[in-house]
């Protein structure tokens, strides 16, 4: 696969803003390359429908069982298969045409939203049909989620990528902010399967956006020799390069054991909070978290646009600890208001900063399949740290599922030295 080669116009919108010089590397710098800047809104416009989705399939699941256990399994439904299939993802990321394949993988994340729209018109629908409805769309989204990561890097020169990284976290977690917002309000106004109908709709934006970029074809036949070998590259990638490394096992152990909360979210509302599941205020709440991810985000890519990513994530990683604390301790909604911002903007300064290391390490021939690692652990492990924390929080508490993320997410920042394994400072 090629990679996007910025013109002479795509050089001085990069650099120049009118009379105003543009600092590399920013997030500003990166919109003004088009390619980018057309793939980053359209799917922006689709992850506001997928978090309309995601964040009401817990509440809605939580609604019908009451069970903090098949919320967790509803989770792992969702984004379990990034566990499984992100390194099949990132292999035909690398082999692919990867705007191909991502359209590839829209259609039928698009087909079944609109079959779990019809599933939960039921006053009584099949829980087991429900979770299979939801591990569908998880596949799709597993096998096309490298391919999104790799590509979007592609589309702005290389000075530019620490903003384009800082971008893509950005729209991930407005779109925290946005989605569930809208979604919260239809819900507690005329049910699930509006939203679901709704989030269908949004997979237009991106099939556009993905349409109208220039984005060459792989000219390589014999990119598909030894396909199954490739399987194990990323992991060859991470074994021999001690940042790859250190940057992956932070990252695992910290979706593991502190970021089940995320998953988790119905159950603390209704627990701790008193917030119903179904009910704008729920909306708010998610969305208020989402919020302070999303300037956390962007924060990297301005305020600290300067500073060496690497010397972020041990500070950051410890001021996450001791927020997760303040929210397992918090017992109203007015103080679970104020806590969720700030420990968002603490969780995704760790988590853009990670992956802006990574991102400029990282060569391009094995990004897909080095990024579909990154994808596993921050998405799929994810939902396999819910589905052990959502029977431990049903046999105990959920006060201390967030008490020991806690604990991991400080003691983890005595092993997030990326310095001192070769990461710029």
């Amino acid at each position: 696969m090629s990679t996007h080669e910025p013109g002479p116009e795509d050089v001085t919108d990069a650099i120049v803003d009118g009379d105003r010089a543009l600092v590399r590397g920013t997030a500003q710098a990166a919109l003004r390359h088009r390619d980018f800047r057309v793939v980053w809104v359209g799917t922006f416009a689709s992850n506001i429908g997928t978090w309309m989705q995601n964040v009401l399939l817990g509440a809605y699941g939580f609604t019908l069982t009451h069970s903090a256990t098949y919320v967790a399994i509803l989770f792992f439904a969702q984004l379990g298969p990034l566990l499984l299939l992100s390194t099949v993802g990132g292999v035909l990321a690398d082999v692919l045409d990867r705007r191909r394949l991502l359209l590839a993988c829209q259609i039928p994340q698009l087909a079944f939203s609109l079959v779990l729209a019809l599933l939960v018109t039921s006053s009584h629908p099949d829980e087991v049909l429900l979770v299979l409805c939801v591990l569908v769309i998880g596949i799709a989204n597993a096998l096309g989620a490298p391919a999104l990561s790799s590509i979007l890097p592609t589309l702005v020169s290389k000075p530019d990528l620490p903003g384009a990284v800082s971008l893509q976290s950005v729209q991930m977690n407005l779109s925290r902010v946005i989605g569930p917002a809208i979604g919260a309000a239809i819900y507690a106004g005329v049910g699930a399967a509006p939203v679901f109908v709704l989030n269908a709709g949004t997979y237009l934006f991106a099939i556009v956006a993905l349409l109208m970029i220039r984005y060459p074809a792989p000219t390589d036949t014999g990119r598909f020799h030894g396909l199954l070998s490739r399987l194990g590259d990323g992991f060859r990638v991470a074994r021999h390069d001690p940042l790859v490394r250190r940057v992956l096992i932070t990252l695992v152990t910290l979706s593991f054991f502190s970021i089940a909360f995320v998953g988790m979210m119905p159950v603390i509302a209704a627990d701790n909070l008193d917030v119903a599941p179904r009910s704008v205020e729920y909306g708010v709440f998610y969305a208020v978290f989402g919020l302070g991810a999303a300037c956390g985000a962007i924060s990297v890519g301005t305020w600290f646009a300067g500073v060496a990513k690497a010397r972020l994530v041990r500070p950051a990683l410890i001021a996450f600890g001791l927020l997760l604390v303040a929210l397992a301790l918090v017992r109203s909604p007015a103080g679970g208001f104020v806590v969720a911002p700030v420990l968002g903007y603490a969780y995704f300064v760790v988590i853009t900063s990670l992956s802006t290391v990574l991102q400029e390490h990282v060569d391009d021939a094995v990004r897909g399949r080095v990024l579909a690692l990154w994808i596993m652990g921050f998405g799929g492990t994810v939902p396999l740290g819910v589905l052990v924390a959502g029977p431990v929080a049903q046999a105990t508490s959920i006060t201390l599922v967030l008490l020991i993320g806690a604990a991991f997410a400080v003691g983890l920042s005595a092993y997030a030295d990326l310095r001192a394994v070769g990461a710029p400072s």
